[in-house]
């Protein structure tokens, strides 16, 4: 978590490792994208102009410190949000405003019905959706879906005349 909240760091250290050796992989078109969930999601969000082709935060909240400044030369963005997220509550409308100011390609989706951890199957999920947590099927397929797309058009190879 200090790692996160300083921006630097073994774990963002790795995290621009593990991107290199991708990229110097035969089968990658030179760009790659970061996913991250809860705190990945805020790993996602920081690493975003590091040198990825696009970038997926899930619940990546609370969003970082001087987010504006966090995103300048950020990477496309595709966001995915639960209403009922305790820990997001406006999240998707300060990012929607950061990454229009900035004119950073995004989408931001925030899912009604779903909480923190909606794309994640974990034990007492009853328990957790009393609380604002737990999996949302139908949240967690769409933005599966969202992500895919998203990916697809940012991290594909170069197209040709």
């Amino acid at each position: 978590m200090r790692e996160l909240l300083t921006k630097r760091g073994r774990a963002l250290d790795d995290i621009l490792a593990a991107r290199d050796h991708l990229q110097s992989m035969p089968e990658c078109s030179g760009r790659v994208g970061i996913a991250g969930f809860c705190m990945g999601g805020g790993f996602a969000f920081i690493m975003s102009p590091k040198g990825f082709g696009a970038s997926a935060p899930f619940y990546g909240t609370p969003l970082p410190r001087r987010l504006s400044e966090t995103l300048d030369g950020a990477c496309p963005i595709v966001a995915s949000f639960g209403k009922r997220d305790p820990l997001g509550v406006g999240a998707p409308n300060r990012l929607r405003e950061v990454t229009a100011a900035k004119h950073i390609i995004t989408d931001i989706k925030a899912y009604p019905g779903a909480g923190h951890s909606f794309a994640n199957k974990i034990p007492g999920q009853p328990l957790l959706r009393i609380t604002g947590f737990g999996y949302n099927r139908a949240a967690a397929d769409d933005a599966w879906s969202r992500v895919f797309a998203f990916f697809g058009e940012h991290l594909g190879a170069e197209k040709t005349a």
